[in-house]
């Protein structure tokens, strides 16, 4: 896999997509209360504590836009955000999969409306998974991983806190990510690595995004 590499203009039009205000739109905890089919969707999912929050946050410039939390399992709706000076996307926070400070019973139905979510979605064009840069990829990033690839749904790996472990384990990381990847049917080749706290990657992960945008180009 190679990593990726944006031209200044895809640079451009990523800090142009997430200059416009991001505004909360609604907090979904069923399939029947989805937004209209319609306006294209992106959504960042991972294993509870993996970041996302934080990454969403960096990404959007907004310090509370993402409910930050160092309980697992904060988030418990999908959770929709516009995106684009004309509001050209959702972005789609989902709850983090894997443990969680919650009843059993009320893991499972998110659990659940993650999995028919990402299964039968039309207007999601990708979702990013994110993978925290110190431990690699885990089993529950695999059974998510293998419904991605089931239902042929594209997704993206984001590694995140790329700034704590040292380079030579980071390299080792996104080695093997990269080598699971690649036999991964559903998988888009290419891995970013993000970091929240340093700034590093965002710009990068902002120009992923944009490139699915419905005017994904620089005009």
């Amino acid at each position: 896999m190679d990593h990726p590499e944006f031209t200044a203009d895809e640079i451009a039009r990523g800090e142009e997509l997430f200059k416009a205000p991001s505004e909360f739109v609604k907090g979904v905890v069923s399939i029947a209360a989805l937004p209209d089919e319609g306006t294209p969707e992106i959504a960042f999912a991972g294993r509870s504590n993996v970041g996302k929050s934080s990454l969403i946050n960096a990404l959007t410039s907004r310090k509370t836009l993402a409910r930050v939390s160092v309980t697992p399992g904060r988030t418990r709706e999908l959770n929709f955000f516009t995106l684009g000076p004309e509001s050209e996307l959702y972005l789609v926070d989902m709850p983090g999969y894997g443990y969680a400070r919650a009843p059993k019973s009320e893991v499972k139905g998110w659990t659940q409306l993650i999995r028919d979510y990402l299964r039968g979605r039309r207007q999601l064009k990708r979702v990013f998974l994110l993978i925290d840069a110190r431990h690699g990829i885990k089993a529950n990033d695999r059974d998510t991983m293998k419904l991605l690839d089931e239902a042929a749904m594209s997704y993206q790996a984001v590694l995140t806190k790329a700034d704590k472990p040292k380079q030579s384990e980071l390299q080792a990381v996104i080695a093997k990510t990269e080598d699971e990847l690649s036999k991964r049917p559903a998988a888009y080749p290419q891995i970013l690595v993000t970091s929240a706290r340093t700034g590093s990657g965002i710009p990068e992960l902002r120009a992923a995004v944009a490139t699915l945008a419905p005017n994904g180009v620089v005009p």
